[in-house]
């Protein structure tokens, strides 16, 4: 088959490979239905996350199960699922604690931007639907994968509650998804800071009362006008720069909760600044299949459509095209078609 490999910084080719096959007794293949591209591919590709060689991109992924080994037990042939970019077994202490991220057993997801997927730990790692979802579901089913997940994820460790106050900090497709599942924990206010139309655009959509253009501390002086000098109490940081860090921390009231789900990059931050404010911080990696059985019901349930986070769709084999979009910013995110 053909797969997506990235070769270094700017060189992604779509190129045969060898079909993926069942490696131990606890894998599934699955035949994708569609796949994406995530922001954290952009690291690597823009040269600024080191890459041993050529790399087997794609983690986000959705489709139908065609074989599996021994020792899968839950997940049949035939049955549609979704599964996390962090595979992991489900039943180890840290699983059973809520944090599949750090499953004892934890691998991430590589080589699903392609046709077929090789998914290691399927019991613990897919999660299947009762029937078949509608090819309009694809989209949104996919976004769960990761992107809603983690910025769920953002929203539940930055402590959103009925009524609060919320900022988010990024507006790229994990920021946009903290939106929504600010708005969908019942946040009173979710201010968000942007700086692009389009975003804003999908920002008011999801649940966005405020946007807020500035940064630095333009950008911190204006939340703090907004929210009366307080601050806010929940705050999401879904970039992962020491800017954005700096932003958070910022805007963040005193007894407030930092949310980081954004992956660090060069960041750093002053211990004395977080103890004599009183805030707390928890983020890492996102336990999406805690969260998977709830956001896939809400899918297909109709009470979000995550899939619009997607603003460009592209056949699978046009996947450079894809990074190169959404590099130069022309699309927040790029779904990617497997056609028959």
């Amino acid at each position: 088959m053909y797969a997506t490999v990235m070769y270094g910084p700017g060189d992604v080719r779509y190129e045969r490979v060898g079909d993926p096959e069942i490696l131990k007794p606890t894998d599934a293949i699955i035949k994708l239905s569609a796949t994406c591209i995530c922001g954290s591919d952009l690291w690597p590709y823009r040269g600024l996350s080191p890459q041993d060689g050529p790399a087997h991109m794609g983690h986000e992924y959705c489709g139908v199960v065609v074989e599996v080994g021994s020792e899968v037990r839950a997940i049949k042939p035939g049955q549609f699922v979704v599964g996390s970019f962090c595979l992991s077994d489900n039943t180890c202490p840290h699983c059973q604690f809520g944090f599949q991220s750090s499953c004892r057993q934890r691998e991430f997801m590589t080589g699903a931007q392609a046709p077929y997927a090789r998914v290691p730990l399927a019991d613990g790692t897919l999660v299947a639907t009762v029937e078949m979802p509608d090819v309009d579901m694809i989209p949104h089913m996919l976004a769960t994968s990761d992107v809603l997940g983690t910025g769920w994820y953002g929203a539940v460790a930055a402590n959103v509650r009925e009524g609060g106050t919320v900022v988010v900090v990024g507006d790229g497709a994990v920021g946009l998804m903290g939106v929504m599942a600010a708005n969908q924990l019942g946040a009173g206010r979710i201010i968000v800071m942007s700086r692009h139309d389009s975003r804003q655009k999908l920002a008011r959509e999801f649940g966005a009362t405020d946007i807020v253009e500035e940064r630095g501390d333009d950008g911190i002086a204006h939340i703090m006008d907004l929210t009366e000098g307080i601050g806010a109490e929940s705050v999401l940081e879904c970039v992962g720069m020491e800017t954005s860090m700096s932003q958070a921390i910022g805007v963040c009231r005193p007894g407030g909760t930092i949310g980081y789900v954004g992956v660090p990059h060069g960041v750093s931050f002053d211990g004395r600044e977080l103890f004599f404010k009183q805030q707390r911080m928890l983020g890492g990696p996102a336990p999406v299949r805690r969260f998977l059985p709830d956001l896939m019901d809400r899918v297909l349930q109709g009470k979000i459509q995550p899939g619009k986070v997607f603003d460009l769709v592209l056949p699978i084999d046009q996947v450079a095209e894809g990074y190169k979009a959404m590099d130069e910013r022309r699309a927040i995110k790029t779904m990617l078609r497997v056609d028959e």
